[in-house]
């Protein structure tokens, strides 16, 4: 049997969040916390070394029509906190998915940013995925923020966390163990084409004129429980309180968050089957 997650898994990235007004203090700063680990510390690459540079820290994956790039963690994890500071390509970038897919029985978490048209803003997309198969029968929990990027800059109290420049933007929480994630997973990350869906359904596709397309890395962190972790780890806390639970301050700034850039919550599609959702 697969260990269930310990605690939570919280994933943050930092991208700056443009609203002029911008969200509430969360108060708390998790990655803070969380020291950074040097690349080869905790990945190795894993598809398309050809588009894979690391210098002084910095990793830069890039797609052409040739290939794209990928990179995965040294080990897997039951739960923990992991992050990166990214920076993304402006311009035209539709088509294009800056996360990792899998085939086969697995659990999966994502933070995605979706490739757009250069007069639109990025699309920031979080899945859950549980017992996927990737052959068309995945049940996603999918919610989409949309957000401007400046190129220039509960069940046991156990949840998911999504964080932007150390913000909630969405909390996951083990309401039962059917609706949750409970197998190890890998850390990845990765830029391929995804003309089929990505950008407005398909709609925009990615063109190569515009190649190559480029996404950087730094400021990695990776802390938690492996898992071959005894059962008393404990991976960093995400909250003040040092649970799952978000504090009030945080809350605040995540309701503000979802005010102001939430576009889909699959909870709220008429158009999905509620059935398979009952965490809603």
């Amino acid at each position: 049997m697969a260990p269930i997650f310990s605690s939570f898994l919280a994933l943050t990235l930092i991208i700056p969040l443009s609203n002029a007004q911008g969200p509430p203090s969360p108060g708390f700063s998790p990655s803070s916390r969380v020291s950074t680990v040097a690349f080869n510390t905790g990945f190795r690459n894993l598809w398309g070394p050809q588009h894979q540079k690391l210098d002084q820290g910095s990793l830069t994956i890039w797609l052409d029509k040739s290939s794209g790039s990928g990179f995965k963690s040294l080990r897997p994890y039951q739960s923990g906190y992991f992050g990166a500071a990214m920076k993304l390509q402006p311009g035209y970038t539709a088509g294009l998915s800056n996360n990792e897919e899998h085939p086969g029985d697995h659990d999966e978490i994502d933070i995605e940013f979706l490739g757009t048209t250069p007069d639109k803003p990025y699309t920031l997309q979080t899945n859950v995925y549980i017992r996927g198969s990737g052959d068309g029968n995945i049940i996603g929990r999918e919610m989409k923020f949309h957000l401007w990027f400046d190129p220039t800059k509960d069940y046991h109290n156990y949840a998911i966390l999504f964080f932007v420049d150390d913000v909630p933007i969405r909390r996951y929480p083990r309401k039962s163990d059917a609706t949750f994630p409970t197998r190890p997973m890998w850390v990845y990350g990765s830029i391929w084409d995804a003309s089929s869906w990505a950008t407005e359904n398909g709609r925009y596709k990615a063109d190569y004129n515009y190649q190559p397309f480029v996404g950087r890395y730094t400021n990695f962190k990776v802390s938690g429980c492996t898992a071959n972790s005894p059962a008393s780890c404990r991976p960093p806390s995400a909250s003040p309180s040092g649970s799952s639970s978000l504090s009030r301050e945080q809350a605040l700034a995540l309701n503000w968050v979802k005010k102001n850039y939430l576009v889909y919550d699959y909870c709220h599609d008429p158009k999905r089957d509620h059935t398979q959702i009952p965490e809603c």
